[in-house]
C-alpha cells in the first residue's frame, strides 16, 4: 500500500501561500492557496494546528479530551497582521505565521521553540510534518522503545506491535505514542492514529518529522516552564488518569496461566499460608478453554475446569482477593460466540464483500471485534456486564494492538458519523477505543466504584480511561530487566504513569534464576503496579520458591503494603496534575541536560531515589546522588549528595535512598487492602540540620468510591517540619486540609507514631500542643501508653507517640 504522508505541502512543488484569515474566538482560521488551516488556542499553553484536505472532512481526533478542554483556562488571544506575517498570541505562547511561503514558527516568552520546515520535496508532492531542531536539542518520548532516554537520531515506526522476548534494544513495541518532548520544554503530539513514522533527525539533519499513511492532518504544540508543568499541560488536553482503586496498588497473583478452579484456590491459600499479602488473582486464557489455541472468543467459563466460578469468585472476595479475567478482541470462527458476533454485526469487515473479515493468526482462524462500531460496543459490553454480575472485579485486555490487524480491514466509526476507516488508518487507536469501551461499561455497571483494567496497547490520551499498561512479553532474563526503568519513565512522561513490567520476566527461561528473580521483585516495590507474571514453566509467584527467596520477597511485598499511604498519595498527585509516580533524575535539576540520559535510576515520588540491581553476582553498585544528604532506607546510613557512591549490596536489599528532610507516612502491613486502615499512622521524618523546612502530605479516601476528589470525599493531611536557626528546637506541625469533607471510613482520630531519624540529642523534652509528654524507657513500654516518647541512642532515633484528633497540632522537641 502506498504511503500517504501527512503534513504541509512543500512550497517548491505546490507553494502554500496565505490568502486571508479570520479570528473566531480561540480559533484562527486561515485560507491558503492549498486549503484551510486552523490554529486553535486549545489551552493557555497550547495550539492545535489542523490542515484541512480539500476533498474531505478531517479525520477525528482520538487524543483530545473535550471534557478536559472545557475545564482549561483560556487566554484572551490576539492576532496582529503585517505585510509578511500574522502573529497569533496565546498568553506566553505565540505562533508567527509567515505568509509566503506559508510557514509557522512557535515562541514561548519570545524564545523560539521550533518552526515548521517547508523544504521537503519529492516526486509525488506527498505531504508530511517537519520541524526544526537545534544541534544540541534532546528529545524524549515516542512511547515504548528500548533505545536510551534521548530519542534523537532515530527513525521509528508509529505502529503498535508486540515484540516478544525483547531485551536491551527494541525500536517497536506494543505502545507507540506519536509525541516528543524537547529539552527546550515543548511537546509536539502528532494527532494521528495511522500507520506511520517518526524521524528524530536520522534522515535529515536537525529535522523532526512525522508521517503517516492517512488519518488526521494535525498536530499539537504544548509549552511549559518545567517538565512537570509541561506534563500537566499535556494531560489537561489529553485527559488525566483517574485515581485507581487502592487494591490496584497491592500484590497481584498472575501467571500464564491458572488452568483450573482448584489451582486458583490452592494458589491463594498458599499465599495466605506463607503470610504474603495479595489483593487479586489474574486469570489468563485458560478460564475459557483448556488449551492455548482454539478457544479464543468463547468469552465464557470452561465449566469442566472451572465448575463453580461464581462461588470461587465469592470465596476469594471474602478473603480480600479480587478476580480479574483476561479478554481478547478476537473471535475465532469455531468459538462459542462466533455466530452471535456475526448475527449482531460485531466484527470488522472485508472491504469487498462487506462480510466479517477472517484470517489466520497464532490462536486460530479469526475475525476482529470492531470496537469503534456501536453495535460491537453494545455486544462486547454485554459480555463485561455478565462477568461483572458474576463478581469479576477487573479486566485484563490483551492483544489489543491488535496483534494481527489487516491493513485493509474496515472499521465503522460510529461516534464519528459512521466514518469508514481502514485498519491502517485507525490501527494505533484500537486499544485506546477498547479501553474507552471497558471504562464506560464498568462505570455504567457500577457507577459508585472505580474500574480496574490493564492493557498493553493504546494511544496518546489512553490514561483518561484508567488504562494501566504493562511493557509486554519481556524476556525472563537480566537483559529483560535492564530496560524496565527506561520504559516506565518514557511512558510516564506522556501520561501513562502506571506502566509496569511483568515482575520476574515473562518469556523463556530454562531454569529458575534466583538472583534475577529476587532483584526484579525488589525493584517492583517501587514501580506503579506489583504483578509477578510469566510463563508457567517457572513459577512467577514467590510462594512456590525456596525459603530464602520467599523470606526476602515477603519482606518487600510487606514493605509495599506499609508504603500504601505514600504510594496512594503519589496516585492522587498523578490524578490531579499528571505527575508521574516514577520520576526521571532530570526532574531534580532541569538545567543539567546530561541527566536526561540517566535510565538506570529514578525517583519514586519526591522522597525516594531507587536504583534497581540489573547485573548478577555484584557486591556493590554505583549510585549517582543529587545535591543534599541522602539516607539509606534500610540502614539509616547517611550519604553526602552531589557525588557518585559505591553502594554495598547483599541479596536482601537494593539501593533505596531517602532525601533528607522527607516525611514518609506508612501503616502496618495487612494481608489485603480490604483490611487497610490508617487509623494507626507512622511518620518517618529524616532530620538533617541543613534542611530548615520540610513539607509533606498524605491523601486518603475509602479506596474505591468513584470520583472522590470531585465529590470531596477525601482527606488531605499535611505535615511540616521546621527548625529554628539558632536553637535546637524542632517543630512538626500536623493539619488536615479543608478541601475534602471526609468519607464513611475516615478515622475520627489517629494514633500517630513519629520517628525522627538522625536525631543525635539524648536529653530531650517533647511537647504535644504545649503538653509535656512523658519519656518511656523502651519502645516496648511506649506501646503500652497512648502518648509519650523514647530515645534510642543506638540508632539515633526519637520516637514520639500521640493521639491526634485532626485539629491543627504540633509536636515540639526541645533539648
Amino acid at each position: 500500500m502506498a504511503l500517504v504522508l501527512i503534513s504541509i505541502l512543500s512550497w517548491q512543488v505546490n507553494a502554500r501561500d496565505y490568502i486571508s484569515h479570520q479570528l473566531n474566538g480561540q480559533e484562527l482560521n486561515i485560507t491558503t492557496t492549498e486549503g484551510k488551516v486552523r490554529l486553535w488556542a486549545i489551552s493557555e499553553h497550547a495550539f492545535e494546528v489542523l490542515y484541512f484536505n480539500q476533498d474531505k472532512k478531517p479525520f477525528p481526533s482520538f487524543a483530545i479530551d473535550m471534557q478536559s478542554i472545557s475545564k482549561n483556562k483560556q487566554n484572551f488571544v490576539t492576532v496582529s497582521n503585517s505585510q509578511n506575517k500574522l502573529t497569533f498570541k496565546n498568553g506566553n505562547l505565540t505562533a508567527v505565521i509567515n505568509k509566503v511561503p506559508f510557514n509557522i514558527s512557535y515562541f514561548n516568552k519570545d524564545q523560539l521553540l521550533t518552526s515548521e520546515k517547508s523544504t521537503f520535496k519529492n516526486k509525488k508532492s506527498t505531504p508530511d510534518f517537519r520541524f526544526t531542531l537545534t544541534d544540541s536539542e534532546k528529545l524524549l518520548g515516542t512511547g515504548e522503545r528500548v533505545l536510551g532516554m534521548d530519542r534523537r537520531g532515530q527513525r521509528l515506526p508509529l505502529y503498535n506491535r508486540a515484540h516478544y522476548g525483547y531485551t536491551t534494544h527494541s525500536e517497536q513495541m506494543n505502545f507507540s505514542i506519536p509525541a516528543v518532548i524537547s529539552d527546550k520544554k515543548y511537546l509536539i503530539l502528532f494527532d494521528n492514529t495511522a500507520n506511520g513514522w517518526v524521524d528524530t533527525g536520522k534522515t535529515q539533519v536537525n529535522t523532526l518529522q512525522f508521517e503517516a499513511m492517512g488519518g488526521r492532518n494535525a498536530y499539537l504544540i504544548i509549552a511549559g516552564e518545567t517538565y512537570p508543568k509541561l506534563i500537566n499541560n499535556y494531560v489537561n488536553i489529553t485527559g488525566k488518569q483517574p485515581l485507581p482503586p487502592r487494591w490496584a496498588l497491592g500484590n497481584h497473583a498472575s501467571r500464564f496461566g491458572y488452568k483450573s478452579q482448584a489451582e486458583v484456590i490452592d494458589t491463594i491459600n498458599k499465599y495466605q499460608e506463607e503470610d504474603i499479602p495479595v489483593d487479586s488473582i489474574i486469570l489468563d486464557l485458560y478460564w475459557f478453554g483448556k488449551d492455548i489455541k482454539g478457544h479464543m472468543g468463547n468469552l465464557d467459563w470452561d465449566h469442566n475446569t472451572f465448575p463453580e466460578p461464581e462461588k470461587m469468585i465469592k470465596d476469594l472476595k471474602s478473603s480480600g482477593v479480587n478476580t480479574v479475567l483476561i479478554t481478547e478482541p478476537f473471535i475465532l470462527k469455531g468459538s462459542k460466540m462466533w455466530q452471535s458476533a456475526v448475527d449482531n454485526g460485531v466484527l470488522a469487515t472485508d472491504a469487498i464483500s462487506g462480510e466479517a473479515k477472517t484470517y489466520d493468526f497464532y490462536f486460530g482462524h479469526t475475525a476482529l471485534i470492531d470496537v469503534f462500531n456501536k453495535d460491537a460496543k453494545h455486544w462486547f459490553a454485554s459480555v463485561y456486564n455478565r462477568l461483572a454480575d458474576q463478581g469479576v472485579a477487573g479486566v485484563w485486555g490483551d492483544l489489543g494492538e491488535p496483534e494481527v490487524h489487516p491493513a485493509d480491514i474496515q472499521h465503522k466509526l460510529s461516534d464519528h458519523n459512521d466514518l469508514i476507516s481502514t485498519g491502517d488508518e485507525i490501527h494505533n487507536a484500537y486499544g485506546h477505543e477498547w479501553a474507552k469501551l471497558v471504562k464506560n461499561t464498568l462505570t455504567e455497571y457500577a457507577p459508585e466504584q472505580r474500574p480496574f483494567m490493564i492493557m498493553r496497547s493504546g494511544f496518546a490520551g489512553s490514561q483518561k480511561y484508567g488504562m494501566i499498561p504493562w511493557t509486554g512479553d519481556v524476556s525472563r532474563s537480566w537483559d529483560g530487566l535492564k530496560p524496565q526503568v527506561e520504559l516506565s519513565l518514557q511512558m510516564s512522561l506522556l501520561g501513562m504513569a502506571y506502566t509496569h513490567s511483568d515482575l520476574g520476566g515473562f518469556a523463556g527461561g530454562e531454569s529458575f534464576d534466583k538472583e534475577m528473580y529476587i532483584r526484579w521483585l525488589q525493584y517492583g516495590v517501587f514501580q506503579p503496579i506489583y504483578r509477578p507474571h510469566g510463563q508457567d514453566n517457572i513459577a512467577p509467584e514467590p510462594i512456590f520458591h525456596d525459603e530464602e527467596t520467599k523470606n526476602i520477597i515477603r519482606k518487600f511485598i510487606k514493605l509495599r503494603y506499609k508504603m500504601l499511604p505514600y504510594n496512594y498519595t503519589l496516585a492522587y498527585e498523578n490524578s490531579m496534575t499528571g505527575m508521574p509516580l516514577m520520576r526521571p533524575m532530570f526532574f531534580n535539576d532541569e538545567s543539567n541536560s546530561a541527566l536526561i540520559d540517566e535510565k538506570d535510576q529514578y525517583f519514586w515520588g519526591d522522597s525516594f531515589l531507587v536504583k534497581p540491581v540489573t547485573e548478577a553476582a555484584i557486591n556493590s553498585i554505583e549510585v549517582d546522588l543529587p545535591k543534599g544528604n541522602w539516607f539509606d532506607y534500610f540502614s539509616d546510613n547517611i550519604y553526602q549528595g552531589n557525588q557518585t557512591i559505591s553502594y554495598p549490596l547483599t541479596l536482601n536489599t537494593i539501593p533505596v535512598l531517602v532525601k533528607a528532610g522527607s516525611i514518609i507516612p506508612s501503616v502496618k502491613a495487612v494481608s489485603s487492602t480490604q483490611y487497610y486502615s490508617s487509623e494507626v499512622l507512622k511518620l518517618d521524618y529524616y532530620f538533617d540540620k541543613t534542611v530548615k523546612l520540610s513539607k509533606g502530605h498524605m491523601y486518603e479516601d475509602d479506596g474505591n468510591s468513584a470520583d472522590p476528589i470531585n465529590n470531596k470525599q477525601f482527606e488531605l493531611l499535611n505535615f511540616e517540619a521546621s527548625t529554628l536557626s539558632h536553637t535546637d528546637q524542632l517543630t512538626i506541625a500536623l493539619s488536615r486540609s479543608e478541601k475534602g469533607t471526609g468519607y464513611s471510613t475516615m478515622p475520627q482520630q489517629r494514633s500517630v507514631e513519629l520517628v525522627i531519624h538522625n536525631w543525635r540529642k539524648d536529653n530531650n523534652k517533647v511537647l504535644f500542643n504545649e503538653n509535656m509528654l512523658e519519656q518511656q524507657a523502651t519502645l516496648k513500654s511506649l506501646l503500652l501508653v497512648d502518648e509519650g516518647f523514647v530515645y534510642n541512642v543506638h540508632n539515633n532515633t526519637l520516637t514520639v507517640k500521640i493521639k491526634w484528633d485532626h485539629t491543627d497540632s504540633s509536636i515540639t522537641v526541645l533539648k
